[in-house]
């Protein structure tokens, strides 16, 4: 058995979030602390239960914690109730050991004079409530003495309902471990998920990546992502490594050069068998149009090239009741040409191919120098010279929606590459605004493609506009997303020819 120090109940809740035990919070009984040396793995008790909540080492001898007043560090903790090695057991409570209650600890409250001694000790001695007693200072039940210790019992039918509801919403609420334990959790619970229910003997030997990218991800609960990146292995071949060495779950061997595979999978481990499938897992479809409430899926928008009116061709359109700014399809304005010079009768009576230049043409369409020289244009001359007068502008109709007429050629989804540092470089996406892409959206499906951190930026120059910043060169991935996923048009997409060329060695 080891030697055991003892504790208030509340003090537990500290060293499971992570802090070590001090010695003004150790409860010492008239007989004395056991007797350790400096190093010496010892126990955590609460006042009330016998049974270790925590292990540790002491930092120092138990007369040197007596010499020191009771001051400073005492144990170093290493192992709690509630901890990830706890997680990795069947998470069962501590029992309730408080049968043959300590006689010391009971000599302990006649001796501090009751209830009055009893509470300045448990206020001297960190950060739990005093603990009051019958009349008498005489403790006649575990539960008067120590009201707290019930938080440490989650054994059905020793608490009603009320007081387990309580411990469960408490235990929701106090997660203070870093969110790096967190991420390593979490991946551990994929990884788990992912072998009972995605994995199966037919596909061995199954490629690492793959494993990771279509079933460790999709395992992921929604509301979180898995990065690797965050976590304490920072890379999947470390993880796998961990499970292959330290609990012997899976085979993994380099079955070609630089490339890891799965080839064995332990189907009958315990911890396997005894994991617990959750019920809120599944990987929510990225591409999902921005500002839905309901998820539905992006569908991109219809792009047209428009041309505007101006104030010099404005005579030009007056028949057909465009003023200036209105914005017309190629075709309309070629309609709206033809429309005026057959009304004016333009058309050379000799050749039918050109077109006699009136005032109002010359004035709209030539320039200066050429008033004097062109007579005549012909029909392709003439509405290529109308065009080039005209602003132009494109449409965005996004389906269910009013169409958008905007100054200006649209802009293209620019993909580039640039340098972080001596050797690392970043693929950076803009525009995604324009076609109605959240970056957000793509930012996490972007994560989930290609498993690599991944951040947004404001756009520098541009309101309300932001760029998603993905670490490595994946300009290949992101072209993927967005022709297969996103479907947009390969024309409104800059930067493709800059992916990384694939090839044989030779």
């Amino acid at each position: 058995m080891l030697p055991a120090l003892r504790t208030w109940p509340a003090v537990i809740q500290k060293l499971v979030g992570g802090a070590d035990l001090m010695l003004p919070g150790v409860v010492t009984p008239p007989s004395g602390l056991p007797e350790v040396a400096r190093g010496d793995v010892c126990a955590i008790t609460v006042v009330g239960n016998r049974a270790p909540v925590a292990v540790g080492t002491v930092t120092m001898s138990n007369s040197e914690m007596a010499s020191s007043g009771m001051k400073g560090k005492g144990v170093n903790v290493l192992h709690t109730y509630m901890d990830q090695l706890w997680a990795f057991g069947d998470k069962s409570a501590p029992p309730t050991i408080a049968k043959d209650y300590d006689k010391d600890v009971v000599e302990m409250f006649e001796e501090s004079g009751g209830e009055e001694e009893g509470e300045e000790r448990a206020q001297e001695n960190g950060e739990g409530e005093p603990h009051p007693t019958p009349e008498g200072g005489r403790p006649t039940d575990v539960n008067s003495a120590c009201p707290d210790i019930q938080q440490l019992s989650l054994a059905k039918g020793e608490e009603g309902q009320a007081e387990e509801e309580d411990v469960e919403e408490e235990l929701e609420d106090q997660d203070s471990r870093s969110p790096q334990e967190q991420m390593d959790e979490l991946l551990l619970q994929c990884f788990f998920h992912a072998l009972k229910t995605k994995v199966k003997k037919s596909e061995l030997p199954l490629l690492t990546s793959t494993f990771l990218r279509n079933h460790m991800v999709s395992c992921c609960p929604s509301g979180k992502q898995l990065d690797i990146k965050k976590s304490s292995y920072k890379k999947l071949s470390k993880f796998l490594q961990c499970m292959q060495t330290e609990h012997q779950l899976v085979q993994v061997k380099e079955l070609s050069k630089g490339v890891e595979s799965i080839v064995g999978v332990d189907w009958k481990h315990r911890e396997l068998r005894s994991f617990v499938t959750p019920d809120d897992c599944g990987l929510v479809d990225a591409p999902a149009e921005a500002g839905q409430g309901s998820e539905v899926l992006y569908q991109p928008p219809e792009i047209s090239v428009m041309y505007m009116v101006t104030a010099r061709l404005e005579p030009l359109f007056q028949d057909a009741h465009k003023r200036k700014g209105a914005a017309l399809q190629p075709a309309d304005v070629r309609t709206i040409i033809t429309d005026y010079v057959k009304r004016n009768e333009l058309v050379d009576e000799i050749n039918k191919n050109f077109v006699t230049i009136n005032p109002t043409l010359c004035d709209c369409l030539l320039e200066k120098s050429e008033y004097n020289e062109i007579e005549k244009l012909k029909w392709d001359d003439l509405f290529t010279r109308t065009l080039g007068k005209m602003q132009q502008c494109h449409q965005l109709q996004f389906p269910g929606q009013p169409a958008v007429v905007k100054k200006g050629a649209v802009e293209p989804i620019d993909i580039s590459v640039a340098s972080r540092g001596s050797n690392k470089k970043v693929t950076i996406v803009k525009n995604l605004e324009v076609y109605g892409l959240d970056p957000a959206l793509v930012l996490v499906a972007l994560q989930h493609r290609v498993q690599a951190s991944a951040v947004l930026h404001s756009a520098p120059g541009a309101k309300d506009r932001v760029l998603v910043q993905v670490q490595g060169n994946q300009i290949t991935q992101v072209g993927k997303l967005l022709l297969d996923e996103y479907h947009i048009p390969r024309k409104y997409i800059q930067g493709l020819d800059k992916a990384p060329k694939t090839g044989k060695k030779k």
